[in-house]
């Protein structure tokens, strides 16, 4: 939970920016999800609320993007598929996890024995267990027109979108024997189907026997192409030897390939499916693959999977993840906190910030006499050495050891006095209830929860009479610029949070609320010009 000091976020450094406003950044967490839709995210929530870090690395390329409705998720059908993202991405970032928008390009073995993943835009991302959760590439059959429709009125899963084509004129497009097993129940749907063995030969096999004895037309030619109507929908499907056949909708079985190519370099292959339409990632009972400590779910694994299904795996598979972290941790003796992992890496190198203290704190506790403080995610102590340098009574609260040592050190070097307390904002009885007449929070990166522990934590903090100063970015011309950021602001406690709370609490007057020009001086990228800042106090007994 460490901040920056006079910098525009935290993966910019420095008071002057020192250039690195778009430096590479390496994270560290307990596990990197690769893929970002229904497995990925599931598995993400177990993970989450069994109080692990996770980052989700996601390029924006789900399997069913092309779809304008989900079906078959109980409590959910009919919602677009963006929409199902959104809120499952908000509930995994209610935990504290991290939705990075980026493209993987290589996985690699850790100097620890862990995972070093690695984006296209150079951030990095080491865990200690990798999922992927990569999906799947539907390839069509060469015809022309059909990738134009595909996901709208062309479509593959009678489950999906079967009903939707009810009563309709269905066209299914059969290009190999295992394609014939769906259109059984597309004949259940509609009974107005054609089905087409698209160059598959002369066999004709018992199934198609079978569906022209029970009233199908079923026609053996090729396809030429899939005719657009009025309003460019399909409208008919040319045969090269028999006309057109009129159609509302074409049912197609497509081959498909497992995304797997980040996974190369650690040895993992895909392995050919039983049906003859593609590949797969073979896993054992709790998702592993062949890789330790590499696990993968949902339609990488079996192309099968509608969305609800693919859910299922990935918190199943999110589950046996926690499972192998404990065990690990039990057999260590230890009970490790990736976000500390993640703040100690980054404290580990040279000097991260300026140095100076922020310039709202300067603003704001001017006119404060002197008292007992509390600097929440003190980072390299900037705040905390400058409030003891003007008669504070100081303690300075990280969840890096190696911040607080830099603090440390450099006190003793002023000769100043700072108490040092290596904190979780997140803990039960993180600080002393009560204890400081002033609480400050400056950009302090602290996950989120879904019942806002840390925002309690630090409102309970402040003394009777006291002050809470809380500063954050501005998050909208962030969200607004997108980009391949290292950090999810989103999955951190934001300054309405704190607003949130005090709102029509007997115990607290609210002084100011607003969003303000960054300070005079402070470092800015060209997305982060604006503060959000709220100072409150909390009413003497």
């Amino acid at each position: 939970m460490s901040h920056s000091h006079e910098t525009s976020s935290p993966e910019n450094h420095g008071h002057e920016n020192h250039g690195h406003e778009n430096h590479v950044v390496e994270r560290h967490c307990d596990v990197c999800v690769v893929g970002g839709s229904a497995a990925g995210l599931a598995a993400a929530l177990q993970l989450g609320r069994q109080r692990r870090s996770v980052i989700v690395v996601d390029a924006g390329e789900p399997r069913n993007r092309p779809a304008a409705h989900t079906h078959g998720f109980l409590s959910r059908d009919g919602v677009s598929p963006a929409e199902l993202l959104a809120v499952g991405r908000e509930e995994v970032r209610g935990y504290g996890g991290e939705i990075l928008s980026g493209r993987v390009t290589d996985v690699s073995r850790a100097g620890d024995g862990g995972f070093r993943v690695r984006l296209a835009s150079g951030h990095a991302v080491v865990a200690r267990r990798v999922l992927a959760a990569t999906g799947l590439v539907d390839e069509l059959p060469d015809i022309d027109g059909l990738a134009a429709h595909w996901g709208r009125d062309v479509i593959h899963c009678p489950f999906c979108h079967g009903y939707e084509v009810r009563d309709q004129r269905v066209v299914a497009i059969v290009t190999s024997a295992a394609g014939l097993h769906a259109t059984g129940l597309f004949r259940q749907l509609t009974d107005r189907l054609t089905v087409v063995l698209h160059d598959l030969g002369e066999a004709e096999g018992a199934e198609a026997g079978a569906l022209r004895a029970s009233g199908v037309t079923v026609v053996r030619d090729t396809v030429s192409r899939v005719v657009s109507g009025p309003g460019g929908r399909v409208a008919a499907v040319e045969l090269a030897g028999h006309g057109t056949v009129e159609a509302d909708a074409v049912a197609v079985g497509p081959r498909f390939r497992a995304r797997a190519e980040p996974f190369a370099a650690l040895g993992l292959r895909p392995a050919a499916h039983p049906s003859g339409l593609g590949d797969f990632l073979e896993t054992d009972a709790t998702g592993q693959t062949a890789v330790p400590g590499l696990y993968a779910a949902g339609n990488v694994t079996d192309p099968g999977h509608q969305v609800l299904q693919a859910a299922a795996d990935g918190s199943r598979v999110g589950a046996m993840i926690s499972f192998s972290l404990a065990a690990d941790d039990i057999a260590a003796a230890a009970r490790l906190s990736g976000n500390q992992a993640d703040w100690d890496h980054r404290y580990s190198g040279d000097q991260m910030w300026s140095g100076n203290p922020n310039g709202t704190l300067v603003n704001e506790v001017s006119g404060l006499a002197p008292g007992r403080v509390l600097d929440v995610g003190a980072g390299e102590g900037g705040d905390a050495l400058w409030l003891a340098a003007r008669g504070w009574t100081v303690t300075a609260s990280d969840i890096s050891r190696r911040a607080l040592d830099r603090i440390g050190a450099e006190a003793g070097r002023r000769g100043l006095r700072v108490e040092c307390r290596h904190a979780d904002a997140n803990a039960a009885g993180a600080f002393a209830t009560g204890a400081f007449d002033l609480v400050s929070a400056q950009y302090a990166s602290i996950p989120r929860t879904p019942d806002d522990r840390a925002v309690g934590n630090i409102l309970n903090a402040v003394a009777p009479g006291g002050t809470l100063l809380v500063v954050g970015h501005d998050l909208e011309p962030m969200r607004a610029a997108g980009g391949d950021r290292a950090f999810d602001p989103d999955a951190y406690v934001r300054v309405d949070d704190f607003a949130a709370a005090l709102d029509g609490s007997p115990a607290w007057d609210v002084e100011l609320h607003e969003k303000r020009d960054r300070p005079a001086g402070a470092a800015s990228g060209a997305h982060h010009v604006h503060d959000v800042v709220l100072r409150a106090r909390r009413r003497a007994a």
